[in-house]
């Protein structure tokens, strides 16, 4: 990232205003609706899925993958995070304060006391809500 530097760490808001003046250089505002967004949001997690199509179960760390495999994921990554940082934006929601309330709602529905066999007995609507 140009003009930006190395350990500093990288917010939300330092994002989305990046966004939102790299939308602008370019009169992209205008093609920024909230639909658009989504459906561009979408087709970048297609193409995150597909790098992990094949490959099966990964272990934490991706260990054998290779550097070039680790920095196209990051590019993949980056490109979901950032077309939802400019979606949020656009549709007046403060993601990061919405992704803390989601935390805090998801520790009262599933709280620490609840044991791990509980937990894996959970239903797929209800990992769902996790994310």
């Amino acid at each position: 990232m140009t003009g930006f530097a190395e350990g500093e760490n990288v917010t939300l808001d330092l994002l989305k205003k990046k966004m939102a003046e790299f939308a602008k250089e370019r009169d992209w505002d205008q093609f920024h609706s909230p639909r658009n967004l989504l459906l561009a949001m979408v087709g970048e997690v297609g193409e995150l899925s597909e790098i992990f199509q094949w490959k099966g179960e990964v272990p934490k760390g991706l260990p054998d993958w290779k550097e070039e495999e680790k920095e196209h994921l990051g590019e993949e990554l980056s490109d979901v995070l950032l077309y939802l940082v400019r979606l949020s934006d656009i549709c007046g929601v403060d993601l990061g304060k919405a992704a803390l309330r989601k935390v805090e709602l998801n520790a009262i529905k599933y709280p620490v006391s609840q044991k791990q066999s509980e937990t894996t007995t959970a239903t797929n609507e209800d990992i769902a809500q996790l994310g």
